[in-house]
């Protein structure tokens, strides 16, 4: 059972991983599929497949996607094995319902793979984010996340919400970056402190591990 109710307006890390530590990405369709169910799968009306969606006019969708959503998604990390997002509810049980149509994913890659059974590791696991400074960290962390201890991704079968948050042409994407970026002067300053929070990160680990 979780110690925490997911209440609008708060803001909540979820994650999980392959079982048994398995890999859940195996090529860039994979990581499509994964990028593409975040969008299509966060809305409030009913849906069919993303085979079905892919028909749909694309500028009509946008609009709806924009105005019905279930939940705000803060920052997100896919990486082979496991993932990252920080979301906020925007409705009653907005994250259950999101996340229980996440799991067409597992449907779609059992199809794939001709596998059956179970492919994260149990229910999704979440915190509840407290205060804002953890959310800023915890914003770095999860855009940090799939880069190696150079600042190059770690392999190609992963992907962030970094870009959104560094790249001052990227036009729109996935997230809801401003409750983040409005505490920074600029993208350049998020940019700074994120490495400095994901270096000290790989710090503490390290410290750990010795």
């Amino acid at each position: 059972m979780r110690n925490h109710k997911f209440t609008e307006g708060e803001y909540y890390h979820i994650y999980n991983r392959g079982t048994e530590k398995r890999d859940i990405i195996l090529d860039q369709y994979d990581l499509h599929r994964f990028m593409k169910s975040l969008i299509e799968f966060n809305r409030i009306e009913p849906i069919g497949s993303l085979y079905e969606l892919s028909f749909q006019e694309l500028g009509s969708r946008s609009t709806k996607l924009k105005k019905n959503k279930l939940v705000s998604i803060i920052a997100y990390c896919i990486n082979t094995n496991h993932f990252h997002l920080i979301l906020t509810p925007l409705v009653e049980k907005g994250i259950e319902k999101f996340m229980q149509r996440m799991a067409g994913y597992t449907r779609y890659f059992n199809e794939k793979n001709k596998r059956t059974g179970v492919l994260f590791q149990g229910k999704f696991k979440s915190k509840h984010v407290g205060y804002n400074n953890y959310l800023n960290h915890l914003s770095a962390y999860v855009n940090m996340n799939n880069l190696d201890k150079l600042g190059s991704r770690s392999t190609k079968l992963s992907r962030s919400s970094l870009e959104e948050y560094i790249d001052v042409n990227f036009g729109g994407g996935i997230c809801d970056t401003s409750i983040v970026l409005d505490q920074f002067k600029s993208k350049k300053d998020y940019l700074k402190f994120a490495k400095e929070s994901w270096a000290d990160t790989l710090e503490r680990k390290k410290y750990l591990e010795i």
